[in-house]
């Protein structure tokens, strides 16, 4: 045949099917176990169906009520502390900071003498301000969160005794459930309702709406990937024109306004407030997101996750009891669960990225 007859073109060669070793897709198990919260659902159940063995009266409806409640007061506080922790971050001052929201809206309500929601918007502001310095001074420094949030906490808790000390003249601050508007920020932030004869906290509902919400950003918007992508690298994610500098001190104010919400709560439960309260809970909620998936370095995490983790946590905390164990073990029992868990996250991840 000469040169100008007629080409023949060669069809590309077919790709190694199932027998070559590798597949196009992975199997359904190992995309599941990718999930950064399948590790600590599995957690979860397993706690939750030991502790209803152990502890016969955790079957009750009244019981598992207090468990979620107990679990809500954590997971509020958790989620924001994920999302940080993803966007590769984590704050020591989320714990005394709920409390300074607290003794804010208390004293300059009761001070003042003005209607407690005027203390509750003047917490927010507080609150929204305390996460936008960490984050600014971070940004602007470039010195590990660890670093900026400690002196946060050292200064707020100062200031917490302090103030608190000097306006009411005690550590705690004056009882405010007979002020103009308790009733109603009552009602938002520390109410319960019946369902089925048991008694729920509005807290659990508030839990549920946040996570959803959580999930919905990370998943399903821009922001959802700046968070992921500060996380990962942050040089790289400022090459490709993300906002590094909104996106870090959003997720500090994000902390802040959950600080708040919880501080909320507090309050108008008990309707006054400890002022050398929340010292170590930083930790709970840092532990929650841990077991829940987030890795420290950042860049990978759920919001879901978190929500096992302060169930995990919820479940101990009220289980122990229930089983009527020593209490004293809590701590120690938290420790194990929360290295157990990290192991667990970490067999998870290797065993869905192994070929």
């Amino acid at each position: 045949m000469s040169a100008a007859g007629t080409a023949v073109t060669v069809p590309p060669a077919p790709g190694p099917g199932p027998a070559g070793g590798r597949t196009r897709q992975r199997p359904l198990a190992l995309r599941l176990l990718a999930r950064p919260e399948v590790g600590v659902f599995l957690g979860a159940v397993a706690v939750f169906v030991f502790f209803l063995i152990a502890a016969p009266s955790l079957r009750q409806g009244g019981s598992l009520a207090t468990v979620l409640y107990q679990s809500s007061t954590i997971g509020i506080m958790a989620l924001p502390v994920a999302l940080l922790m993803i966007g590769g971050e984590f704050d020591l001052s989320s714990g005394v900071a709920v409390v300074s929201s607290a003794l804010t809206a208390s004293m300059l309500s009761y001070q003042l003498t003005l209607n407690v929601w005027t203390g509750v918007l003047a917490a927010l502001v507080v609150s929204l301000a305390v996460g936008a310095f960490n984050g600014w001074l971070l940004v602007r420094t470039g010195l590990p969160s660890f670093l900026v949030t400690l002196g946060t906490f050292l200064i707020l808790q100062g200031a917490n005794l302090a103030v608190t000390k000097s306006v009411t003249g005690n550590v705690a601050t004056d009882d405010i459930s007979d002020m103009d508007g308790f009733g109603q920020a009552k009602a938002l932030f520390a109410s319960s309702f019946g369902i089925g004869g048991v008694q729920v906290k509005i807290t659990v509902v508030w839990w549920l709406v946040f996570a959803a919400l959580a999930t919905w950003v990370l998943l399903r918007t821009r922001y959802g990937n700046w968070v992921f992508a500060v996380g990962g690298d942050r040089d790289s994610a400022r090459a490709v024109g993300v906002p590094v500098t909104f996106t870090k001190v959003s997720l500090f104010m994000l902390v802040g306004f959950g600080a708040w919400f919880v501080g909320m709560h507090q309050l108008f439960s008990f309707n006054t407030v400890q002022s050398g309260e929340g010292v170590g809970q930083e930790l709970i909620y840092i532990a929650a997101a841990v077991i829940g998936g987030c890795l420290l370095t950042g860049g990978y995490g759920s919001a879901i996750g978190p929500v096992f983790g302060a169930f995990m946590f919820g479940m101990v905390n009220q289980g122990i009891v229930y089983a009527g164990w020593n209490p004293d073990w809590f701590k120690t029992f938290l420790g194990v669960m929360l290295l157990g868990a990290v192991l667990v996250n970490l067999w998870v991840r290797r065993t869905a990225t192994r070929r």
